[in-house]
């Protein structure tokens, strides 16, 4: 039985997976380094100080463009590793909060699964198991702990201290090292498929990978998101009666429709947009059918330019953290704005953006969900939810 370690630089191997490297059983270990395809063999002759001499040889500076290599590089380099026996793979966690060893867990996962083709060399049957590594919002549930002594925690701080100095003045935090990516306790957990791309687009921001699942924040199964989308919508409901068919609601950043449906279940009509071109398709799939509603790829940029009817009210709920200019709402075409967010995302974001606004004011905020801890991911990990504030806003010149 070989170890095959799959990390994205060198000093990964000995930050993440040293217990491994120093496993009792002292059988082989092959490390694959993905950020150069290359493969180190640390023979089961080597001890742990040899071991650590030769990856320390292999730790180099940041440079631009470290990143996984994808799955259809990962799978040779998996099948050379492991040269037709008995192996165990342990690579990153795909919910890893530093994003190019989230990746690179999840096409080591992917590799070793497209490797089911090759009937010489199947991989599928080895073990494959993920480093908690670098979680700072999630709690992930581990399935094997292994506590490091202080012999393995000195060497492993010799070994940063070492071989990695450059590293811990890092800018990029990427690539940093800090005290939280030097674990005491190495924690690692096996996973499946659907929990394993879960866990993936729970981490992404709005590109691609957030829709690489459906129903990637779990609108739909999450009582606490429930709870958040009724409250919600009957907050728009109690400010907006009567509007009915007479008036429309812009809702942007609709996602899949989960608070769309409740607008439309309370008589509004809605206008959905979705800018994203892997959620739009679903949200159309999604609302099909349903009276009052229309979907487009209006992001709010394009809303304030646009010349378009004036709206009942314009809903930005949830979408306002991701670096947009919050002057584009003057331009909105409407007298009613609804935003939501996390009370720290609107302290630090909408609160003084308003204070300096002479275009609009605050004619309410409420608590629409108080915030919680819940699981996710069938239950692999739990972290917590934030709440959500509503804030009502008003032009003053309209």
């Amino acid at each position: 039985m070989i170890d095959i370690v799959v990390v994205l630089r060198a000093e990964d191997t000995v930050l993440d997976f040293l217990s491994v490297l120093t496993d009792d059983g002292g059988g082989e270990t092959r490390v694959i380094l993905a950020d150069r395809a290359e493969t180190l063999i640390l023979g089961a002759g080597m001890d742990a100080p040899e071991r650590l001499a030769l990856i320390a040889s292999h730790v180099g500076p940041v440079t631009d463009g470290i990143a996984s290599p994808g799955p259809e590089i990962l799978a040779p380099l998996l099948r050379q590793a492991a040269a037709g026996r008995p192996c165990r793979i342990w690579t990153h966690s795909p919910a890893d909060n530093r994003r190019s060893r989230g990746r690179l867990g999840r096409d080591t996962a992917l590799a070793r699964a497209a490797d089911a083709e090759d009937a010489d060399a199947d991989l599928t049957r080895a073990e494959l198991r993920h480093a908690v590594g670098f979680s700072p919002y999630l709690q992930i549930l581990s399935d094997l702990d292994r506590p490091l002594g202080r012999e393995h925690i000195a060497a492993k701080l010799d070994f940063v201290n070492g071989s990695c100095g450059h590293l811990l003045a890092e800018a990029d935090p990427e690539f940093v090292v800090q005290t939280p990516h030097v674990p005491a306790v190495e924690r690692f957990f096996d996973t499946d498929p659907d929990q394993r791309e879960r866990l993936f687009a729970l981490l992404a921001s709005l590109d691609d990978e957030a829709a690489s699942v459906v129903d990637p924040w779990e609108f739909g199964s999450s009582p606490y998101e429930a709870r958040r989308l009724d409250a919600t919508a009957a907050w728009v409901r109690e400010r907006c009666t009567g509007v009915g068919s007479a008036g429309t609601l812009v809702e942007v950043g609709a996602c899949e429709g989960a608070l769309t449906h409740r607008l439309a279940a309370a008589g509004f009509t809605v206008r959905a947009t979705e800018p994203n071109a892997v959620f739009r398709p679903r949200l159309t799939a999604a609302l099909a059918g349903t009276d009052g509603v229309t979907v487009d790829g209006a992001d709010l940029a394009e809303l304030a330019k646009e010349d378009a009817p004036r709206a009942t009210a314009q809903l930005l709920i949830e979408m306002l953290y991701y670096g947009q200019d919050l002057a584009l709402l003057d331009d909105l075409a409407t007298d009613l704005v609804f935003v939501a967010l996390e009370p720290d995302a609107l302290a630090s974001r909408v609160r003084p953006w308003l204070e300096r606004s002479a275009t609009w004011r605050a004619d309410e905020e409420i608590v629409l969900v108080p915030p919680q801890l819940e699981t996710v991911c069938a239950g692999r990990a739990y972290l917590s939810k934030r709440g959500s504030v509503g804030l009502l806003l008003r032009r003053t010149n309209g």
